[in-house]
């Protein structure tokens, strides 16, 4: 009988899982046929223009906007209808971060538009289509992820997993152009810094895609295509962030959800003042540190390599603080016995599998420059820094993956539902009653089940007793006693309870200074403060287009793991 009955769980589940299989390899051969045309594209493949890409990436963007018209409108048909959600996916402070990096996306489409107009007269039509299909998509999906990222879709399953996993590599083929573009412009400016470096041995020749026509309004033009490049590290960062919300949507498809009431976890300023001020002082440190930069780079050779010591210089120190932090954060853990939560949650597995996914990205870039200054026959003075700031950007991610991981997957203290707040009242030797000042009593049950004490004060109501000669002093006794007994109690509670506090408050001004940590660090790789491209002795080593390879696939992770950690960051200080 029980095998009888299980069958029909067992035959439901397989066609699911076929259809998960089915989703999953369609999504990656998607992917992989619009990366081959970006690469084609790229290296200036014969019959291959920009426009067939774009045309690529219209198509996938007007039927994932058609699927996400089709599921809101069922959504809004089926509204009265009670849905599984997942209270771990799709957190609020989320969604206002990708709110932000889509207004400046929407930015970055205008100024699309603006270019094309200008140069309208050599400029394929798609260039124009494409940043007003992706303006109406960046829309839509915001919206579609505002109100169903935290769906556990039931119905439809298997078209819900082809559509969601469509979504998904859509956004990482866009992420991936938009990568790809803003490397090339990186590549552009650096091979000109190179020569002023001196380093005259390496080839220069530029990868222009300008168009062949004069613009309308030089101004104007000017104006576009210098800010689109300063505005695409934002487009990055909202289409890494869609994807992997829409990817932790196709994991829950048809997933059965643990009914539980979530603790909501606000963020407060309170208790992270010192975090905060040091924090701060490090991002302020380091927006100043990357203008120098930028203006002093390319400049002269003594310039470019006063930039680059100032760069490392700075990193080292910040790194440093970093390590030191994430250590204590860790010892505190080790001091604490608290029992990990391994209940099944996607949201939380992804974050840990992109921490430490995303870092081999810069541990690859550190790697390479420790071996090109072991291997290097001459070493200017700056690159001997690189030594120092490379090892340390592996401990520092090393450190701070186990801090972030461990403190996502650490249970949260629950409130104990015994603590209550008691007043003692006393009876006095007269015939009236006088009350006591109010006196806060936290006790447990176990306490007062071992003193025999129950409360006079209950509800409300006053238990008066009456009270003659030998009962008079029994009463006084018991009362004695049981107030030494309650004060040992709140002494013993309050102790452990001040202790507690202390290192919730340190565990909390850590996570505040790391996640503004991660914030600055964030800024120099993700505006061109980039001195693996810049510092020259790597293109010696390995060659300038081996390195330049390297530098371009590891780059995109290493920026995306910042931003990642800083969010993560914010959680851990919510749950902290």
């Amino acid at each position: 009988m029980e095998q009888a009955a299980g069958c029909p769980a067992v035959g439901g589940s397989y066609p699911q899982k076929n259809a998960e299989i089915l989703s999953s390899q369609y999504g990656i051969n998607l992917f992989l046929a619009g990366l081959l045309l970006t690469f084609a594209w790229a290296v200036h493949a014969v019959g291959i223009s920009k426009s067939h890409l774009l045309s690529y990436l219209i198509t996938l963007m007007l039927i994932q906007l058609l699927w996400m018209l089709w599921y809101l409108c069922r959504s809004c048909t089926q509204r009265r209808l009670i849905r599984d959600k997942d209270t771990h996916a799709g957190a609020r402070w989320l969604k206002c971060g990708i709110t932000l990096f889509a207004v400046i996306t929407l930015v970055l489409d205008s100024f699309k538009i603006g270019y094309y107009i200008d140069f309208s007269n050599c400029l394929s039509p798609t260039e124009g289509i494409f940043p007003v299909t992706h303006a109406v998509h960046t829309i839509l999906q915001v919206y579609f992820l505002w109100c169903h990222a935290k769906d556990v879709i039931q119905s439809f399953k298997t078209l819900e997993r082809f559509g969601v996993i469509h979504s998904v590599f859509t956004n990482l083929l866009l992420w991936t152009n938009g990568v790809l573009t803003e490397s090339k412009h990186q590549l552009n400016e650096h091979k000109e810094r190179l020569i002023t470096l001196g380093f005259g041995n390496i080839t220069v020749v530029l990868d222009d895609h300008a168009p062949q026509c004069n613009c309308t309004t030089t101004t104007l033009c000017s104006i576009f295509s210098q800010g689109i490049y300063y505005l695409y590290p934002f487009n990055i960062e909202y289409h890494i962030l869609a994807s992997t919300m829409l990817y932790v949507l196709w994991k829950n498809i048809g997933r059965k959800v643990e009914h539980h009431q979530q603790n909501k976890t606000p963020f407060k300023f309170h208790g992270i003042t010192v975090g905060m001020i040091f924090g701060l002082i490090v991002l302020t440190s380091t927006i100043a540190i990357v203008v120098v930069y930028l203006i002093q780079i390319g400049g002269s050779k003594i310039k470019s390599e006063l930039a680059l010591t100032m760069f490392y210089l700075h990193a080292i120190f910040v790194l440093a603080l970093m390590c030191t932090a994430g250590i204590v954060a860790l010892l505190i853990y080790r001091l604490e016995d608290r029992s990990l939560d391994n209940s099944k949650n996607p949201a939380r597995k992804l974050d840990a599998e992109l921490l430490v996914g995303t870092a081999a990205g810069s541990w690859l870039l550190s790697w390479g420059s420790i071996l090109a200054i072991i291997c290097a026959q001459g070493h200017p003075k700056y690159t001997w820094y690189n030594l120092p700031y490379s090892v340390l950007v592996i401990i520092e991610k090393y450190i701070q993956n186990l801090f972030i991981i461990e403190s996502i997957h650490r249970e949260q203290e629950k409130v104990n539902e015994d603590i209550k707040t008691l007043r003692i009242v006393t009876i006095s030797r007269g015939s009236t009653l006088s009350l006591s000042p109010l006196y806060k009593e936290i006790y447990n049950g176990r306490a007062a089940r071992d003193s025999g004490d129950i409360p006079c004060l209950f509800k409300g109501s006053i238990c008066e007793r009456e009270n003659d000669g030998a009962g008079l002093a029994r009463e006084e006794t018991s009362q004695d006693n049981s107030l030494v007994m309650h004060s040992a109690s709140d002494f013993s509670f309050y102790s452990r309870n001040s202790v507690t506090n202390n290192k919730r408050r340190i565990l909390k001004n850590i996570a505040a200074f790391l996640f503004l940590c991660n914030l600055s660090l964030w800024i120099p790789p993700a505006f061109g403060c980039r001195p693996e491209y810049d510092n020259g002795l790597e293109e010696i080593v390995f060659g300038f287009e081996p390195w330049i390879i390297v530098v371009n696939l590891a780059m995109p992770f290493s920026i995306f793991y910042r931003m990642h950690s800083a969010a993560s960051l914010f959680e851990v200080n919510c749950k902290t």
